[in-house]
């Protein structure tokens, strides 16, 4: 070979898609569009569990798998879209949890099929898992009528929903890239305790939606004093956050901290909103001229939107805080996430 054909020789190595130890291409473009599906349909289906649960919709098809005898994907749709709209939302989230499911598999197909790295294919697996668990917990709650599971259901549906999101970044071509770390050790911790802190406000929460009939009321003041403090403490560990992230000089993740905030301040007045479509305003309030006049009406769709949009924001929330904080351990010089590829 001669010195003009080496940098012809360089230039075709540096176009060689980088592959993993048994030389297949480090990431498939089809695993992060599955997971950008996923992430896209499952908050969808976090909105309509919710409405199945503001609207006591639990019970509206007393049976599980099947649909009133019906195999669920044969039950006939004009009884479904022009019937109740308990059974409307009822039957819809679970064709929708179907569909999730699906393309879970197809996930996990691709993952396998393109032999992506080891880790991406355990998260694929640890995805359909999951989306098998949450269903048995959907059925279960119908089988047992029980308020309990159905709680248990609804805090691990956002769980789903944050592991969707994070496989989708992990496959994502900015995922691959080697940029220099910038991010301190602890921007990294105070985004790990955003998001065990946003997931336990999300429990408790449930808690609220979720109320027993036989709780007091020194139970219930307990409940709501921990959800309103856990309120307040997740804010101020999104600003902190943000504020660390915004000191690092990466404008990306200054606009997730920003991104963070933005959400929290939609959140708490949906929390406000939600305080008062379902106990009334408190006595100070009821000198506004238009909070006095106002009525509540029991499942409106104003006042559902508003409280199952307090849910599902609380469930994006987290999903965020988790992927900033995911983020930030990819830009920390010595965390195992900053490595170009680990297996």
């Amino acid at each position: 070979m001669n010195r003009e054909q080496e940098p012809i020789l360089d230039e075709l190595k540096n176009e060689t898609p980088a592959t993993d130890e048994a030389g297949a291409p480090s990431r498939s473009p089809w695993v992060h569009r599955w997971a950008v599906l996923l992430v896209c349909l499952t908050w969808p289906l976090i909105w309509v569990g919710g409405l199945v649960t503001t609207y006591d919709a639990g019970m509206a098809v007393p049976d599980w798998p099947a649909t009133y005898g019906y195999n669920m994907f044969l039950y006939p749709w004009t009884t479904w879209l022009l019937g109740p709209f308990d059974l409307l939302i009822e039957h819809g989230h679970r064709l929708l949890a179907s569909l999730v499911g699906l393309i879970t598999i197809a996930m996990l197909v691709a993952a396998v099929w393109s032999r992506q790295p080891r880790w991406i294919v355990r998260l694929c697996i640890v995805a359909l898992v999951g989306v098998i668990l949450q269903g048995a917990l959907g059925g279960a709650r119908v089988v047992m009528d029980a308020r309990t599971v159905a709680m248990i259901h609804g805090c691990f549906g956002p769980a789903f929903f944050v592991l969707c999101w994070m496989i989708a970044g992990v496959s994502s071509r900015w995922w691959q890239a080697t940029d220099a770390p910038s991010v301190p050790r602890t921007a990294v911790r105070w985004g790990a305790a955003l998001a065990i802190s946003s997931y336990v406000q999300l429990i408790l929460g449930a808690q609220l939606r979720h109320m027993p009939v036989d709780a007091g009321d020194s139970f219930f003041r307990h409940i709501v004093f921990s959800h309103l403090t856990g309120a307040a403490l997740v804010a101020v560990l999104s600003v902190i956050t943000a504020w660390k992230l915004r000191r690092c000089g990466d404008l990306t993740l200054s606009r997730i901290g920003l991104g963070l905030i933005g959400l929290l301040i939609l959140q708490w007045s949906l929390g406000l909103g939600t305080w008062l479509v379902n106990y009334g305003s408190p006595w100070a309030l009821n000198q506004w001229p238009s909070l006095a006049r106002y009525v509540i009406v029991a499942k409106g769709w104003t006042e559902s939107m508003i409280v199952t949009g307090h849910m599902a924001t609380g469930s994006m929330i987290l999903a965020l805080a988790c992927w900033t904080w995911l983020r930030a351990s990819r830009r920390c010089e010595g965390s195992s996430f900053a490595k170009p590829a680990f297996d």
